[in-house]
């Protein structure tokens, strides 16, 4: 989020490696060529012809690996690899999911290993049972690399929530990409290097992914909202009265109005650096918003307990612009640590007023997201 998730498509598309792109084509807008094939992106930069040696090497510092044994760069060769940088609250990577896992499935027999490299942002994404829960519950059945120390990501100088790294059967990085979107194009530098390893029968055409749900894809147009954070440390646009007393129970209030991408506490909460604890129940967050979907990292604070809660939208029941986990009249159950999609909005995209009411006490609340 915020600094290192890039929340516009397209944002930075870098070729890397002069096999894969010409850079002044590129800077150009033409198309891209490798070896035959004519890729188009719109900007990139090449380096040396050994970049992803070491990158692959960091592997090996992987806490714990899932779906796999350990994977090491002996064991990749001759083989064309994506890493996916993910962590799994970030609602950006989820919109960009659908395709890695159809990447992984349509082209694993012909020489692709994909490996998810899950980098947590919050503390609680550090739990195994959490990474393990996460990567069932999402169907990732690809390698995953546990890096809770960032050692891969320093490695790879990663900036971003998510980033695709595209390495060749000879091990050398070729291209990146931070954020979403460039879907077709990102296949597209996979057939390129599948076809230069030897696969001889690799489809031109692109994955099709019916993304619905959590990772249905973001409107673009009508999003007037950024993500937000709740704890003191990179919240911005808090509106209660007097403001965030740190690490401290209090008593919050709601003020009379709220102004497009302002929020609110109301009742008795302890705002750490990282997220909001309501002590007690009844407690609420409001939001002012503009965007088609809001989402809302939280979790219940005792590991196995869960707390009951309804949304509101402009003081009413969400009705048909429930989110998939609340029902029309705005009730559902924190049970997990992870992103919760509170509101779909089907009609017109105008600025609303969100309210979440905790009907117990022991919710945690991290971020907000839109889409």
């Amino acid at each position: 989020m915020k600094t290192n998730k890039i929340l516009v498509a397209t944002i930075l598309a870098a070729a890397i490696g002069a096999p894969i792109a010409g850079f002044v084509a590129e800077m150009k807008g033409e198309a891209m060529t490798s070896t035959g094939v004519r890729v188009p992106f719109l900007h990139g930069f090449p380096i040396g012809p050994f970049a992803g040696q070491n990158e692959l090497a960091s592997l090996e510092q992987a806490n714990e690996w899932l779906n796999s044994p350990a994977l090491t760069p002996g064991s990749l060769r001759g083989k064309v690899v994506l890493i996916n940088f993910w962590t799994y609250t970030c609602i950006n990577w989820r919109r960009q999911l659908p395709y890695v896992r159809a990447w992984h499935e349509k082209y694993k027999d012909q020489g692709l290993m994909v490996i998810g490299v899950h980098a947590p942002e919050f503390e609680f994404e550090k739990h195994m049972a959490n990474v393990r829960w996460a990567a069932q519950d999402m169907k990732i059945d690809y390698p995953v690399a546990v890096d809770n120390n960032h050692a891969i990501w320093r490695a790879f100088s990663n900036q971003a929530w998510p980033a695709l790294y595209f390495i060749d059967a000879q091990g050398r990085l070729r291209h990146h990409f931070f954020g979403e979107g460039a879907y077709e194009q990102s296949e597209m530098v996979i057939q390129a290097l599948l076809r230069e390893a030897g696969a001889t029968e690799v489809s031109r055409e692109p994955v099709r992914v019916d993304a619905r749900g959590h990772d249905a894809a973001p409107d673009w147009i009508n999003l007037r909202s950024a993500e937000n954070y709740v704890g003191f440390g990179r919240t911005e646009n808090f509106a209660s009265p007097g403001g965030i007393v740190r690490d401290k129970p209090h008593l919050y209030e709601r003020p009379a109005r709220l102004s497009l991408n302002q929020w609110a506490l109301a009742g008795d909460w302890t705002v750490r650096k990282d997220a909001a604890a309501l002590n007690k129940p009844g407690g609420s967050i409001t939001y002012r918003f503009q965007a088609r979907d809001l989402h809302l990292v939280m979790g219940p604070a005792a590991r196995g307990s869960s707390v009951k809660f309804r949304v509101l939208i402009d003081g009413r029941a969400p009705g048909a612009a429930h989110g998939v986990d609340v029902d029309e009249q705005g009730y559902g159950t924190v049970t997990e640590q992870r992103m919760y999609t509170l509101i779909r909005q089907p009609g017109a995209i105008t600025d609303r007023q969100f309210e979440i009411e905790f009907i117990s006490s022991g919710a945690e609340v991290f971020a907000f997201a839109f889409g």
